[in-house]
Formats: structure tokens, C-alpha cells, sequence
């Protein structure tokens, strides 16, 4: 089958597209899908430099989420049959054909296409759990949002403003018209200006209720400054620019907040049934029109490295998605 191997860990410039990858074969509660197309995300920018946490070594099949058609079914799979579409997160997506964990993945919903599924998940689940039962976002609150203009970013400013929320979003200046569009009530330009400042400036010194923290290195540090003070919860998960620490002695005198981690991966394994309540909140959501079909920038898979590379420098919008 046709893939995009990651051959080295030097980031994008590594990956190179084969036409003579292995066809994976399903075992025990997975099943295989024909891949209609795969989304692309920082985590797979922090795979290709060997940076993301518990990452294969190369060479590996990249690409960690996609939407496609069933073809085929390991044992003891019941509740997904040959010709389904689904949409799931495991290794390999960037390839022809993958294999997903048939206990983790969702159906793709009547009249959406496979690329239109793309998020659903990775993104649109990520953006919920951080406002709701990590986040404890209430109508009324504030919430700042980092990388605001990013996919999950997009997803989170849209929910926060379904359930009341008023909203700071922190994105670069050439995205501020898209997160007004959005519903965010004050821009701040993630580049340039002191989102820490602005939002003390903005909520009259209290500082936001919520802070939803993405960009790490600098922007971690930010997001502790721009919380409110003792009732405020940062919500973390990304580290797309770089580690960052706090002390128990800031957090104990200077930043004394709630920072709550969060990786989708890890709840999914640790906590199921927190996870089968995201579903179930977010098939309501659709129902409702909050959450409607994606709408990703989708390229050839051969153009996999130069939408990673892409990715890596920030000057992409929204959802990414790669077609075999």
C-alpha cells in the first residue's frame, strides 16, 4: 500500500512516501479501514522529531487519526461490521490502509463524508473535556483560549460560547477575524502582545475563570498569570512550544490556581466512562447544530511533508487533512 514513512527523526524532511508499506492485518478487537482521509495534527509535527512522549522510532508509519470505511475484522469485534465508516485515533493513518482499536472509535454520522469526521474525536473531544468535566466551565465565566485559531482551539471557542462563556481568544494577528467569527468576544495577538496584561486588562484585574493552555514553553507561563487567583483552573494540553515548569512554591504564593493536565489518550485507557459521556454529550451537540461537519484543508498524501512542515511553523488555520 501506499504510506508516508517517517525514515528519521529530523522532523517533516523525514517522511517519505512508499508504495510497498505492508497492509496491516487486524487482531484481537481491532479492525482495519480503508483510510478516506487523515487528519494531521501537532502531534504528529512532535512524532517526526522523536519529541512526543512514548513515540515510536523511526522508520514508522506516520499519522495518528483518520476516518475511513471497514474492511476488515479481528476477533471478537461485534458492534462493527465490514462496511462501516468510522473515524479513530491509533497508529499508521497516513497510509492507504490502518487499523484501529474497534472500543475506541466512533461511527462516522449519516450524510457526513470521512474527511467532514475528521476531529471528532481528537479535536472536538479534546475541546470538550477541557471546558467541562476538567475545566468546570459555567455560563457567565470567562475563558481564555490559547492558539485559539488551531482545530481544537476553533472547537473550544465554539463550546465555550454555547454554554455561556465569555471568551478571550489569544491567536496571531492574520486570525483574529477568523475567531471573531467564531463567537470570541476580545482578541489578543498570541504573538505579540502580553496575553497575560490583556486579559487582567479585559476582566477588570480578576483574570479569567478558565485558562485552555496548548502552546506551552512561554505561553504556559502566561496562562498561570492570566488565571484568576485561587478559583481559577488551567487546563493544559499541549507542549508545542516547549516544556514549562511551575513550582509548589508558585503555585503556592505567586500562582496559586488549579492546573489540570490533559492528554485524550490517557483518558480514553483511564477513565472509559468519563469518555463514553464526552460521546454521548457530543452527539447531542450535533444534534443541537453546535457541532457540524468539518470543513479540513485536505492535500494529496504525497504533500505530507510540506503540510506538516507547515503545521510546524504556524501559518495554517484550522483542521488538516491528508487523502491516499
Amino acid at each position: 500500500m501506499r504510506a508516508l514513512l517517517q525514515t528519521s527523526l529530523h522532523g517533516p524532511a523525514g517522511l517519505r512516501l512508499v508504495t510497498d508499506a505492508p497492509v496491516p492485518v487486524p487482531g484481537p478487537g481491532e479492525v482495519l479501514i480503508r483510510v478516506g482521509a487523515a487528519g494531521v495534527n501537532y502531534a504528529d509535527v512532535m512524532r517526526s522529531h522523536g519529541t512526543y512522549e512514548g513515540g515510536p522510532a523511526a522508520p514508522f508509519v506516520a499519522g495518528l487519526e483518520a476516518a475511513g470505511e471497514v474492511v476488515a475484522a479481528g476477533p471478537h469485534v461485534t458492534a462493527v461490521h465490514v462496511g462501516d465508516h468510522v473515524a479513530g485515533t491509533g497508529a499508521g493513518a497516513f497510509a492507504e490502509y490502518m487499523l484501529l482499536n474497534a472500543a475506541a472509535l466512533t461511527p462516522v454520522p449519516a450524510g457526513w463524508t470521512d474527511e467532514q469526521a475528521l476531529g471528532l474525536l481528537l479535536n472536538w473531544a479534546t475541546a470538550l473535556a477541557a471546558l467541562r468535566p476538567l475545566g468546570r466551565v459555567t455560563a457567565g465565566e470567562t475563558v481564555l483560549i490559547t492558539a485559539a485559531a488551531g482545530a481544537v482551539g476553533q472547537a473550544a471557542t465554539r463550546l465555550a460560547v454555547h454554554y455561556g462563556a465569555t471568551v478571550i481568544a489569544a491567536a496571531s494577528a492574520g486570525k483574529h477575524d477568523l475567531v471573531r467569527e467564531l463567537g470570541a468576544a476580545h482578541v489578543l495577538d498570541a504573538r505579540t502582545a502580553d496575553v497575560a496584561a490583556g486579559t487582567l486588562r479585559l476582566t477588570a484585574g480578576r483574570g479569567a475563570d478558565l485558562v485552555l493552555e496548548s502552546a506551552g514553553g512561554a505561553s504556559f507561563r502566561a496562562a498561570l498569570a492570566a488565571a484568576r487567583r485561587v478559583t481559577g483552573r488551567v487546563v493544559v494540553y499541549g507542549v508545542a512550544g516547549g516544556d514549562a515548569t511551575v513550582s509548589n512554591r508558585e503555585l503556592n504564593f505567586t500562582h496559586p490556581v488549579h492546573v489540570i493536565g490533559l492528554h485524550l489518550g490517557i483518558l480514553i485507557d483511564t477513565a472509559p466512562d468519563l469518555y463514553a459521556a464526552l460521546l454521548t454529550e457530543l452527539s447531542a451537540l450535533r444534534a443541537a447544530g453546535v457541532l457540524t461537519p468539518g470543513t479540513p484543508a485536505v492535500h494529496p498524501l504525497a504533500d505530507g511533508p510540506e503540510v506538516l512542515a507547515a503545521l510546524q511553523s504556524r501559518t495554517t488555520t484550522g483542521k488538516l487533512a491528508l487523502r491516499p
